[in-house]
């Protein structure tokens, strides 16, 4: 399904919003209060979720299914990546932005949360984008937008 045009005023306090909660997921904080299934995948499925923001942030009339698979190989191809190790590539992800951006150390159970973060962002994607019809096709009973 191919989406009208997505607001970008909407679009960055959501990128906001995914980054402020990926980070809490994994704060001190919610390893105390949240469940441990909660604090150790969230934050990765959140991950690939601001990808796709990302993408279609920059083309906000790409299809859901091409951002959700943009979004899911990005994704992926970051966490391949994590199996080399150069000196430069680790210099990097020795500094936190790095380690956020490009992850520190491979691992399989991330893959499938990159899968459930495209799906999510997807899914939700569609909503919007049937709220957003729904909304332009009912009549507006007199009533000045």
């Amino acid at each position: 399904m191919r989406p009208g045009p997505r607001s970008r005023a909407l679009l960055l306090p959501l990128m906001v919003l995914t980054v402020a909660l990926g980070l809490g997921s994994r704060s001190a904080a919610a390893r105390l209060h949240l469940p441990r299934f909660v604090t150790g995948y969230a934050g990765d499925a959140l991950w690939t979720v601001m990808v796709y923001l990302c993408l279609v942030f920059l083309w906000p009339r790409l299809s859901v299914r091409r951002a959700a698979a943009g979004a899911l190989g990005l994704s992926v191809l970051v966490e391949l990546s994590q199996l080399v190790h150069t000196p430069w590539l680790d210099a990097l992800r020795a500094h936190r932005l790095g380690a956020l951006v490009l992850g520190r150390g491979f691992l399989v159970s991330d893959l499938v949360c990159y899968a459930v973060g495209a799906g999510l962002a997807a899914g939700t994607d569609l909503l919007g984008a049937r709220l957003r019809a729904t909304r332009a096709q009912a009549p507006s009973h007199g009533v000045p937008p």
